[in-house]
């Protein structure tokens, strides 16, 4: 048989170069044509998770531990502590009541969440590997705490392709600037670029300085999109040489996106189009901002949105928990609360997942400096913390697992990290053992080698 001859154009170089001067299609469409299909009937299609940047305490917010008063300042034993040096028995200074017919014990921190405790399943028994925040972010957000490794939104968007090809299908949203490990969180890895994240500075209310560079001081949208087409007819014909450069495939869709989110972004974000009594539940200061603006990119059809907590290390409580808790409570407690009731009206809640929580949970004794005194703080604990989930699929009023006596160590259906990836990607259609990457020379997955999906909180 003789070779193929090079003049002929394989499928993607003819649809790409098809599409010069036609702004609708695009490398997106393409990669998410290639990509995986639900392996079965999916219960949710999107996901907003809420990371509390830092490690929230578990104790302090959705696992009470009442013994903790009782030992008040007593030594408790040596197998209940960390690495690290910490004092005695230190209980939360926050009232914990039991809300809805489930009767979910929460703590004050929470109240307006807590008015939909019977739609949430707390796991309280989650578990990391290690107490330090780089190793468990990366843990928590892409399923390796040493390898770069690509996020689960990434895996996400991969799985399920785009809704929309006007708007990034996985944004990240850090008010400040990136968090530790910066765009690390929400990387694509060995996944092609264009299943990367998007970062969002909601600390800003302007488009042009909510995402950088969204328009062009110097040319209309017509001459850009003269600029586009050539771009990509050049960067076409350097792909036809250069087959095995993802990279590229990348690029060209970054320069496509970019373009057509000016006018779907100046939207997509617009918070001023709400109605003022749905702006005021959600509340006028950056994380409520930011809680809406997730709102209408979900219902434009994004697949992954992560909301964080702060670019610092906001819920590191080292110090002063009475005092701080209550004030970083009150930043996402009204917006989760009215997201969740906005969901519900709009239709949106059965199909939407929502998870809250961070990379690790705190110590249930206190912290103690280098002088061996406490600031009244908790210190890291990965081996026992809670996360909790609700939405599509989730049997709500539920608890899984327990830490315990003095929430310490999780002793009751222990659940990992990976575990929880399992359960994400099974409420998205997939079994997370079948969904893979194929990548210098093995099959790649979110959850490496293990993992099972947590069924007891599932409907």
């Amino acid at each position: 048989m003789p070779p193929p001859d090079p003049s002929l154009l394989n499928r993607r170089s003819f649809l790409a170069r098809a599409g010069m001067g036609m702004g609708a299609l695009s490398l997106a469409p393409l990669v998410a044509a290639d990509s995986p299909r639900p392996h079965f009937a999916p219960r949710v299609k999107r996901v907003i998770h809420f990371f509390l940047n830092g490690g929230p305490s578990h104790v302090d917010t959705f696992d009470p531990k009442p013994l903790l008063s009782k030992f008040a300042g007593q030594p408790l034993p040596d197998s209940l502590r960390t690495e690290r040096k910490t004092g005695t028995a230190f209980p939360s200074p926050f009232k914990f009541q039991r809300y809805g017919q489930s009767g979910l014990e929460i703590s004050e921190l929470f109240a307006k969440t807590a008015a939909h405790a019977d739609d949430i399943a707390v796991i309280r028994s989650m578990h990391a590997l290690v107490p330090n925040h780089e190793p468990s972010l990366m843990l928590m957000n892409c399923g390796d705490s040493v390898q770069a490794r690509p996020s689960v939104g990434s895996w996400v968007l991969y799985g399920l392709g785009s809704e929309n090809q006007n708007l990034p299908g996985f944004i990240a949203m850090c008010p400040g600037g990136m968090p530790i490990k910066d765009s690390e969180n929400w990387q694509a890895g060995f996944l092609p670029g264009a299943f990367q994240g998007t970062f969002i500075d909601p600390q800003h209310r302007e488009l042009d300085k909510l995402i950088e560079h969204i328009r062009s001081p110097h040319a209309s949208q017509a001459t850009q999109r003269r600029q586009i087409d050539l771009l990509a007819a050049l960067n076409a014909a350097h792909r036809d040489s250069h087959p095995a450069i993802p990279a590229l495939d990348a690029r060209l869709n970054s320069f496509e996106l970019a373009f057509r989110m000016q006018s779907e972004a100046t939207d997509a974000f617009d918070i001023s189009r709400e109605p003022e009594s749905v702006r005021a539940a959600y509340g006028d200061h950056v994380h409520g901002r930011q809680t809406l603006m997730a709102r209408r990119l979900l219902e434009r059809g994004v697949r992954f949105i992560q909301l964080w907590h702060g670019a610092g290390q906001p819920w590191d409580t080292h110090d002063n928990i009475a005092g701080n808790l209550p004030k970083l409570a009150a930043d996402i407690d009204g917006p989760i609360a009215a997201l969740i009731s906005d969901l519900k009206q709009r239709g949106l809640f059965d199909d939407t997942l929502i998870i809250w929580g961070g990379e690790f949970g705190r110590t249930p004794t206190v912290e103690l400096n280098e002088s061996g005194q406490s600031k009244l703080g908790r210190d890291h604990n990965h081996y026992g913390f809670s996360v909790w989930l609700a939405g599509g699929g989730i049997r709500g009023g539920t608890i899984h697992g327990a830490t315990d006596d003095f929430g310490f160590r999780a002793t009751k259906d222990s659940t990992s990290v990976h575990d929880l990836h399992a359960t994400i990607l099974h409420l998205l259609g997939f079994n997370h053992e079948q969904l893979t990457y194929r990548h210098a020379g093995r099959d790649f997955r979110l959850t490496d080698v293990s993992g099972d999906v947590i069924h007891p909180i599932l409907i």
